[in-house]
């Protein structure tokens, strides 16, 4: 006996296994942010058996190696090696004890039942409404003229700086003071910002100084060193005036929640078109099958009841 439709349409809501924690905010810039690539592809962690081995028998079904790592590759990409893996076990239990519940429900003939042939067929609209879309992605993928009109659009966005600073923190910043130094006030610290930017200006070595005067810790032990950044990896305050120097310039002292940084640009680059193309792939191919399925909605217009299903921005 194969596996039911009812079963497979079951499986997402068995599968919710672990959750990724959300980030942690960084009080200061990162010394060294990684660059976001493609990400790692996980080890197939599946036992070497032949594909036609049964590896699950409940009752009279039997499931295959096949079936099995062909559900997995239903359910979304970043489940799967997890399932395939610490969680194989779990998973084979939950189907189990579906199947035990699938067959019990048919016995008392719940299958018969106007909620089963309604739940039936939506989750069979939405299982093939899933694959289209599936589809729709493969058909969209974007063209080398799409990809290189968005790189020449949005240069800016693959700009990357390497910088140095010295922070000087004052009252009221997110950083803890250092044990027996002065919780200097905002003009104070202004004050020292500008006094150790002219020292800069008058011969002395960055790197030294931040080493010695800046505030940020974790890049004052490598001179101030903040290593390479992008657009949207800084404060905004910080990024505006870091990407508008020119490399070997130092800026002026730039106030953020954290203090008053003074900034020394190291050098300046972009990114190629060639080490972003993953990167405008990934990007694009979702937005252009979310636009083939707009025109596909505009084709064939829902209506719905405005008074059953206001709408929130409805006055």
């Amino acid at each position: 006996m194969t596996l039911s439709r009812g079963l497979i349409s079951l499986l997402p809501a068995a599968c919710l296994l672990a959750q990724t924690p959300p980030p942690v905010a960084r009080p200061v810039p990162p010394a060294a942010p990684p660059v976001a690539g493609p990400a790692a592809k996980a080890p197939d962690a599946r036992p070497a058996v032949a594909p036609d081995k049964v590896i699950l028998t409940v009752g009279d079904v039997r499931i295959t190696a096949a079936q099995f790592d062909a559900l997995i590759d239903t359910l979304p990409e970043q489940s799967r090696a997890q399932l395939r893996g610490p969680a194989r076990t779990q998973l084979g239990e939950s189907l189990a004890r579906m199947i035990v519940l699938a067959k019990e429900g048919k016995r008392l003939k719940l299958d018969e039942s106007p909620t089963y042939k309604a739940q039936a067929d939506f989750q069979a609209e939405n299982v093939l409404a899933a694959l289209t879309y599936a589809q729709i992605i493969k058909d969209n993928k974007p063209s080398e003229e799409d990809l290189r009109k968005y790189y020449q659009d949005h240069q800016a966005e693959f700009e990357q700086v390497h910088a140095r600073h010295i922070l000087i923190r004052f009252q009221g910043s997110s950083l803890p003071l250092k044990a027996g130094q002065k919780d200097l006030t905002d003009a104070e610290a202004l004050a020292k910002a500008q006094a150790l930017r002219q020292k800069i200006q008058g011969g002395e070595d960055f790197a030294k100084l931040a080493t010695q005067e800046s505030d940020d810790a974790g890049s004052a032990a490598k001179g101030g060193d903040l290593g390479t950044f992008r657009h949207g990896q800084m404060v905004p305050s910080f990024e505006q005036v870091a990407f508008a120097l020119k490399p070997g310039e130092v800026s002026e002292p730039v106030r953020t929640p954290f203090g008053y940084h003074v900034i020394k640009v190291e050098s300046k680059d972009a990114k190629s078109f060639e080490e972003v193309r993953p990167d405008l792939e990934r990007q694009l191919g979702p937005l252009q099958a979310q636009k083939a399925v707009e025109d596909l909605m505009k084709k064939t217009p829902a209506v719905l009841d405005l008074e059953f299903f206001p709408r929130p921005d409805a006055k």
